[in-house]
């Protein structure tokens, strides 16, 4: 493999944790055949269909987080409890990986739970390489989904170490949620109103 081909190909694995999809590398040059011969040497590990991984790029925790980003592909992020524990929020052990994808959105995976939102640009954040929901959503869809005591128990972690704040989350409860008194219950906090800071 050349100097430049290898640059390339590390170019194109740090931008995503080590991996890349199948349409960013023909973008950059490479071929399909190139692809296959990587593959075949080694230099290549295919995650899944579309998806490779460099193996020489250090392995990532969230490699698989980062897998199912890419292959949702633009406008997801990883949400829910999954996104809870790229931040390190909580105890959430997720038993599957939550997505949050555009509404037009029709994939499906073993093992991925595909929540079909709209997701604004401004909710969507790049958290230690992985595309992820804003904490602030990602509290309110745990709020709305799951079981009090996660969402009590992120959310005073999220507000400890400074990741948002009362009047953020307020705002956030009261753009995103239909039942604010119910939300509010369970992330066990008393928010400001939207409009207060």
């Amino acid at each position: 493999m050349s100097l430049v081909t290898n640059r390339l190909l590390y170019s194109l694995a740090s931008a995503h944790g080590g991996l890349f999809t199948t349409g960013e590398a023909l973008a950059a040059g490479l071929t399909y055949r190139q692809m296959s011969h990587y593959v075949g040497t080694g230099v290549l590990e295919r995650v899944t269909q579309g998806i490779y991984r460099l193996d020489q790029y250090p392995l990532h925790p969230h490699t698989d987080l980062i897998a199912v980003a890419l292959w949702a592909g633009p406008g997801s992020a990883i949400s829910h409890d999954s996104a809870l524990a790229v931040y390190d929020l909580g105890q959430a052990m997720p038993a599957m990986i939550h997505v949050s994808v555009p509404g037009s959105f029709r994939g499906a995976r073993p093992g991925v739970l595909v929540h079909r939102v709209g997701l604004p640009p401004a909710e969507v954040r790049i958290w230690d390489e992985v595309p992820v929901t804003s904490v602030e959503r990602t509290l309110c869809d745990v709020a709305a989904d799951a079981d009090g005591f996660l969402a009590r128990e992120a959310t005073q972690e999220a507000l400890a170490r400074g990741l948002t704040t009362r009047a953020r989350l307020g705002r956030a409860v009261s753009e995103l949620s239909r039942d604010r008194t119910r939300v509010c219950r369970a992330l066990g906090v008393r928010l400001p109103a939207s409009g207060e800071s």
